[in-house]
């Protein structure tokens, strides 16, 4: 399932960036798009992510959010928010390569989908994630070139359609001589010199 491959890409880029940030990088103000909370930090963002990783099993398993309940509200970073985040991604990548139905329909917050669609909404977010992160806090990072391809294959067709529904901001151009990552990453509207 092309899917699951790139989800498994994109939130092992998320995860790979995550591993690199200091304990004073977590202390950072984060863009306020990036959050609900008010004056969020990359810790908030962390907070949001790990909550999203320790979702997922329960979400692939077709459980909804009034099943779940509160089960990952709270803190989950608690005093090594990166070794927390890690715990949970590595639960979640076990859950991900394991046998799954990508025809299942699975409810996420924002409505029923099969579960490869699912998977391939949650890449999305981690990919660029992965990206906006790096950038933020000047990490010299790119995009693996095999997510790149696996996110050209698989979103470039809809790009717009995407957009439409709010989940890419404007597209911004890129130098005529762009790699495939800054041209992809141009298209979304995420390039930043």
């Amino acid at each position: 399932m092309k899917q699951r491959e790139m989800f498994l890409q994109a939130d092992a880029a998320l995860r790979s960036v995550v591993d690199r940030l200091t304990p004073e990088q977590l202390a950072l103000p984060a863009p306020a798009e990036w959050s609900r909370k008010k004056d969020p930090t990359l810790r908030d963002i962390l907070a949001s992510h790990a909550e999203d990783e320790a979702w997922l099993p329960a979400v692939l398993a077709g459980r909804t959010i009034e099943e779940v309940g509160d089960t990952y509200k709270g803190d989950l970073l608690g005093d090594d928010p990166i070794g927390h985040y890690d715990r949970i991604n590595e639960a979640t990548t076990a859950v991900v390569t394991g046998d799954l139905d990508p025809d299942r329909v699975v409810h996420l917050s924002y409505g029923d989908y099969s579960l490869a669609e699912a998977l391939q909404h949650t890449a999305l977010y981690r990919a660029f994630q992965a990206w906006s992160i790096a950038k933020h806090v000047g990490l010299q990072y790119s995009l693996p070139d095999v997510l790149v391809e696996n996110l050209w294959e698989q979103i470039a067709p809809d790009i717009e359609l995407w957009r439409s529904f709010g989940v890419f901001p404007p597209e911004v151009p890129v130098p005529e001589n762009a790699n495939r990552e800054v041209a992809l990453l141009g298209k979304t509207g995420y390039w930043r010199e």
